[in-house]
């Protein structure tokens, strides 16, 4: 509002207030001396104006330098003269009463300035005293929140911390060894199971203290008040219902004004900790002694393949100390066409943590001998490093009587051959006669193609021709026979089905026809070639097809033997043999595989068992199954890249 209104403005400089002075008097001498205004009749007004003026804007010097100045303009040029600069005598009570109210209106106009300006000032002060106190008003308020706020954190500060102690089972507590005075927390008052109203002492600590431990641990408060030096215990506490907590103390010492031991700390109720590191020291010792003295062999191994730890049987079983073998490559203890194999199986642990494999490997002894050895291994991560733990059980007389096993199933399958071929004998006998009937035959005929005259070279050439062909034929069918006859280790290779089934069909084909048998055979042209051991698929071949043809001689029906080839959809070999005989005998069907199970009369029922045990060596499956009108099926497949043992 003062911006605006000029009575309020604040004084101007001092030179400016006695310009306004004499500006102002001046002013008004020219207004009453304009003619055109018509002020000359009225003058004082003009001057009183001046004065007040002068007075407000410049104060009481200004307002009397105004005053002097306007009595001398009234005296000189308002008061009419009555001679050479002489005024009349009753002008002057005018003059003075000019004078006195110039003088009284100047005073009033300064003090009434100086009233306004004190006024205003106070206004101010008045003002700012108001600012002041609102400022005041709002940091107090600030502060009030500020103080409150601290106050909600504190709360909620000890809120967390007596639920952290309460989690962590630590109590925290306050000592001055001066005057033994305690202070504990909530927590301290549960962790020695006194009552909260409850003062702590030094007497009902030891109270608490197990007796055992009573004199240390007052042995650590006498030293710890004497040297005031930080302190840390560990100690056990027998509660009233008899059990124990064990707990540990940590405390930092302090100075306190008058140069006084004060101690700051906490109590941790560790009895979990020491019952699980109990149950741990335990369960470590249980398995130590499982793994020392357990007749088993335990390696532990780490990805580079290093021994990292082996029981002491183990060591023993290979004939070294435990100092030998560890840091020494797993390598070096298997036997060499092995070692690849292992690093392959190894490196499958590790890619598979935790999947347990089970392999069956040999292992070189310290003095060279072999050992066979079925190994369950586990990669494991341990310490942040990946570990594979190896357990191995000897196994060498198993795979010795394994062998002796097989040694016995091949001599027993040799036996069963020269047994089927004995009963073949006639029809082997006929087999053989035709091609060499054929050779004499085809001989005369080359002698009297010679005799004639003159002589038939063509012909004689062409009879030469066919007993070649019939006496080769006549070697074949001699050396299938002695390869049947003959006894000697398995030999794996891959096997053309469809071949050994039509050398089986060439072979048997005198006993089909003896019993006017028909045979028929469906051979699919791209059969793949399995890998097995030919005499032992040929003995298949032959069993099944003489079981056959058994179960046909006495069928008055039609006699026929369907023998069919083919590839399943899992891309493997099924043979199938079918007959149209007597059928699988009623209720025994699950049975004829059985050893020393035979529905002939003069049967030694090794046959199918033998034949079951060949197809399972490579692999396979061997089954029976009735046909839908008469007669039964075998059938077995093979896989086309069969890695099996026999």
């Amino acid at each position: 509002m003062s911006r605006f209104n000029p009575f309020l403005w604040r004084r101007p400089p001092v030179i400016l207030r006695y310009g306004i002075a004499v500006l102002s008097v001046t002013v008004a001498l020219i207004l009453s001396s304009w003619a055109a205004l018509h002020l000359q009749a009225a003058p004082v007004s003009l001057f009183l104006s001046a004065v007040m003026l002068a007075a407000w804007f410049g104060g009481v010097g200004p307002g009397l330098l105004a005053v002097v100045f306007s009595v001398f303009v009234f005296y000189y040029y308002i008061l009419p003269p009555i001679g050479l600069g002489a005024k009349a005598a009753d002008e002057i009570p005018r003059l003075l009463a000019f004078t006195t109210s110039t003088l009284v209106v100047g005073l009033l106009s300064a003090a009434q300035r100086s009233a306004t300006e004190s006024l205003r000032r106070t206004r101010d002060d008045l003002k700012g005293s108001v600012q002041e106190l609102e400022m005041t008003n709002l940091a107090l308020q600030a502060e009030s929140g500020e103080r409150k706020e601290a106050e909600n954190d504190l709360r909620r500060s000890q809120a967390y911390l007596a639920e952290a102690q309460g989690l962590s089972h630590t109590g925290s507590f306050g000592w001055n060894a001066s005057t033994n005075e305690i202070v504990w927390s909530e927590e301290s008052f549960r962790i020695f199971k006194y009552d909260r109203t409850t003062q702590p002492t030094m007497e009902r600590i030891v109270q608490r203290v197990h007796p055992e431990d009573a004199a240390l641990v007052k042995q650590t408060i006498a030293r710890a008040s004497q040297d005031g030096k930080n302190f840390e215990h560990e100690y056990r506490l027998l509660m009233p219902d008899g059990s124990v907590k064990y707990v540990h103390v940590v405390a930092h010492s302090s100075r306190d004004e008058s140069r006084n031991s004060e101690f700051v700390g906490a109590v941790m109720d560790v009895t979990a900790e020491k019952q699980a590191q109990e149950a741990l020291r335990n369960s470590e010792q249980h398995w130590r002694d499982a793994f020392e003295n357990n007749p088993t062999m335990y390696f532990m191994m780490d990805a580079a393949g290093t021994i990292m730890a082996v029981n002491p049987f183990g060591a023993e079983q290979l004939g070294y100390t435990v100092d030998e073998l560890v840091g020494q490559p797993v390598l070096n203890i298997f036997y060499e066409p092995d070692r690849e194999a292992v690093k392959r199986k190894v490196a499958l642990c590790l890619e598979q943590l935790g999947r347990s494999m089970t392999w069956e490997f040999r292992k070189m002894r310290k003095d060279g001998s072999v050992v066979w050895v079925r190994e369950t291994a586990r990669g494991v991560l341990r310490s942040n490093d990946h570990v594979v733990l190896i357990a191995c059980e000897d196994i060498t007389e198993q795979k010795r009587a394994e062998e002796a096993l097989r040694q016995a199933q091949a001599d027993l399958a040799h036996v069963s051959r020269v047994t089927t071929m004995g009963e073949l004998t006639a029809s082997l006998a006929h087999e053989v006669n035709q091609p060499i009937a054929a050779a004499v035959t085809n001989a005369n005929a080359c002698s009297r193609w010679l005799a004639a005259h003159p002589p038939n070279l063509e012909e004689a050439r062409a009879a030469a021709k066919r007993i070649v062909r019939d006496g080769t034929r006549a070697a074949e069918i001699i050396s299938r026979i002695r390869l049947l006859f003959k006894k000697g280790a398995p030999v794996r290779e891959l096997v053309d089905l469809n071949h050994v089934i039509r050398e089986m069909v060439v072979l048997l084909r005198g006993e089909a026809t003896r019993y006017s048998i028909s045979v028929r055979t469906e051979l699919a042209a791209d059969l793949p070639q399995p890998t097995g051991d030919r005499v032992q698929l040929q003995q298949v071949m032959m069993n099944l097809f003489m079981n056959s043809i058994e179960a046909m001689k006495e069928v008055d029906e039609i006699r026929e033997l369907a023998i069919k080839s083919q590839r399943t959809e899992d891309e493997q070999i099924l043979v199938s043999v079918r007959d149209t005989g007597v059928g699988l005998p009623p209720e025994q069907a699950d049975k004829v595989f059985d050893a020393f199970f035979s529905t002939k009369p003069q049967g030694t029922g090794m046959g199918l068992s033998i034949s079951r045990s060949i197809v399972e060596s490579h692999g396979g499956r061997l089954w029976a199954a009735e046909n839908s009108q008469r007669g039964a099926s075998f059938c077995f497949t093979l896989p086309t890249n069969t890695d099996s043992h026999e």
